[in-house]
């Protein structure tokens, strides 16, 4: 390994936060690593990272350098990039989070059609409603649903997403089917658990918004759960499309209040914030949004 190399792995541990991380995504050891950080602090004569058994620091003058260093490798990335878009084929690994419901359904065909494109590209995919930290842990892009409040983070927008409330027809058939808002407070409410506690934010004729109050008899973090649990009359719900489509189309779940609609939401793609996007991840950012486009199927 020569200067560059150090200088990419001396990045790795900045960003990640500890030598271990940083072994455990460049699949060096991490005694090579340490070697390496030592090596560089001794070209330059100063120090660059406060090391201990648990947890690294940077200096002053690694902080410096660190800037200066990932303009530098930035720039090469970008380089190698103009050169890789000559041709299209891609090689490597990517890895990418999605959440589990929308990814088992909805991405899974999606991905196998882009790895069919591109067979020589590896697919390292993590299934989870939990929001990884790209960079900490090592993920080219994420796919996220809703609001974005992570500014570190760059997003493309890839496809709108249109949420609606439902319940069975044996649960309006028994508890009979709102009308208003305000007549939610009186139903039984199946919550997805990151709603806010505060009620449901619905908007309606004109943009008007409308906070309804309701009474929440079961909460979870998975829409499948909350779909069965409508499915079996315990109560309305709140789900996004891509989840019960199927079941609006053949009526086992009804939309109730239509005229109010929950506020519309988009899916994005999140990548860490840099210069440069590598060939591969810009490749499926623009072939997923070809693929679903700005009206997909379950919409």
């Amino acid at each position: 390994m020569g200067q560059l190399e150090s200088i990419q792995i001396f990045i790795k541990v900045v960003e990640t936060g500890s030598i271990t991380k940083a072994s455990d995504q460049l699949g060096l050891a991490k005694s090579a690593i340490s070697k390496r950080l030592s090596e560089l602090e001794q070209q330059l004569g100063v120090k660059l990272i406060n090391r201990t058994t648990r947890k690294s620091s940077i200096t002053e003058a690694g902080q410096i350098y660190y800037q200066k260093s990932k303009l530098i490798s930035e720039e090469l990335d970008e380089l190698n990039s103009e050169i890789a878009s000559v041709q299209t084929h891609l090689v490597g690994t990517l890895k990418i989070a999605v959440p589990l419901s929308f990814g088992i359904e909805h991405l899974v065909p999606a991905l196998d059609e882009f790895s069919k494109l591109h067979p020589d590209l590896k697919l390292d995919v993590d299934f989870s409603d939990r929001k990884v930290d790209l960079v900490q842990d090592g993920f080219d892009l994420a796919f996220r649903i809703g609001q974005l409040a992570d500014s570190t983070l760059k997003a493309k927008a890839i496809t709108p997403i249109s949420h609606v409330l439902c319940a069975s027809p044996d649960y309006l058939d028994e508890y009979g089917i709102p009308e208003t808002p305000e007549d939610l407070k009186k139903h039984k409410f199946l919550r997805y658990s990151q709603m806010p506690l505060s009620g449901l934010q619905l908007v309606g004729e004109n943009q008007q918004k409308f906070m309804a109050q309701i009474d929440v008899v079961h909460s979870a973090n998975n829409g499948e759960f909350l779909k069965a649990m409508a499915l079996s009359g315990h109560g309305f719900t709140h789900l996004p499309k891509f989840i019960i489509w199927k079941e609006l189309q053949n009526g086992t779940l009804k939309q109730i209040l239509t005229p109010y609609t929950p506020a519309p939401q988009n899916a994005y793609i999140v990548y860490p914030e840099t210069r440069y996007l590598p060939q591969k991840s810009r490749a499926l950012i623009d072939f997923l949004t070809d693929y679903f486009g700005d009206s997909p199927y379950w919409e």
